[in-house]
């Protein structure tokens, strides 16, 4: 009596697997070797751009995320995560290259007005990014960077207030670099803050209508005082993803002299390319944008 055994079966997968990991480490020597070459060629262009004046403060309005995840077929949550990824290279970008104001417009006032469950998914993403800024070994601690979260705060639920107050305390006395995050922002509420604030600080309210011409008028220093984006100086540049060309309530007080630029790239898919070719065009409108600026 034969004892008949049933051949092994081989699968085609053991056949592969040291063509496949062969495979894989090429891929991965591929992928080092391409980031390498990429980080060498950034540090060329930066060096080559830093010859020239570098942009002090750049201003950001983030177009596009929810375009960019119904375009890609994704949640529209994932939209918002994909531009919080961009929003931190695009900071790195920056600062590296010597940029140290940077503002972004994060949440409009007039966003309140969007669905009850946006507004919501918004806001819990900003409590969770903002603790991710607050670790160790953060995009915060490579830089120094101090951050300010700009607009009547006094409209955000309590955990996110509390969150911003939180980051603004730990950072206070960060310097190299400096993020300001307007939340709950519109410049015509900027505005009518500021007005409100020098006029109480000159007490008008208490003068008596005869008495009025000895009162001090308000002036232009008074209102720039109180503005919530006072501990900045203006941007240089406005840049808005996804192509449009509207400021949207954002800055208007500041960016008087300030050129938009409006590439046509939604916010997660804005690259070092678009901040390259920004920085250039600067830098050739240089002399013009600063005799603009210095104008009565």
């Amino acid at each position: 009596m034969f004892l008949i055994r049933k051949p092994c079966q081989i699968h085609s997968n053991q056949l592969c697997a040291p063509d496949n990991t062969m495979e894989k480490e090429g891929i991965c020597k591929f992928k080092q070797l391409f980031s390498y070459l990429g980080c060498f060629l950034r540090k060329f262009m930066f060096s080559i751009l830093s010859v020239g004046p570098i942009p002090d403060h750049i201003a950001f309005i983030m177009d596009g995320n929810r375009r960019f995840a119904k375009k890609r077929h994704l949640l529209e949550g994932d939209g918002h995560k994909a531009g919080y990824e961009s929003l931190i290279s695009i900071l790195n970008y920056c600062y590296q290259l010597g940029v140290k104001y940077i503002t972004v417009y994060a949440f409009s006032i007039e966003n309140f007005k969007r669905q009850p469950e946006e507004v919501q998914l918004l806001m819990d993403l900003m409590v969770e990014k903002i603790e991710d800024l607050l670790r160790n070994g953060s995009i915060v601690d490579k830089y120094g960077m101090r951050l300010y979260f700009v607009g009547n705060l006094g409209l955000l639920s309590s955990t996110v207030r509390a969150a911003a107050e939180k980051a603004m305390q730990a950072t206070a006395h960060n310097s190299r670099a400096v993020l300001l995050i307007c939340v709950a922002y519109t410049s015509s509420d900027e505005m009518v803050h500021a007005v409100n604030q020098a006029i109480r600080k000159n007490e008008f309210d208490s003068v008596e209508e005869e008495h009025i011409e000895k009162v001090p008028m308000i002036k232009i220093n008074d209102i720039k005082r109180h503005m919530y984006m006072s501990v900045a100086p203006d941007p240089d540049i406005v840049i808005r993803s996804s192509g449009e060309t509207r400021l949207s309530n954002f800055l208007l007080w500041q960016t008087a002299y300030s050129p938009l630029y409006s590439p046509t790239a939604l916010w997660p898919e804005i690259s070092i390319w678009h901040l390259i070719w920004v920085v250039l065009d600067f830098q050739r409108n240089y002399a013009y944008l600063q005799k603009k600026r210095k104008q009565p």
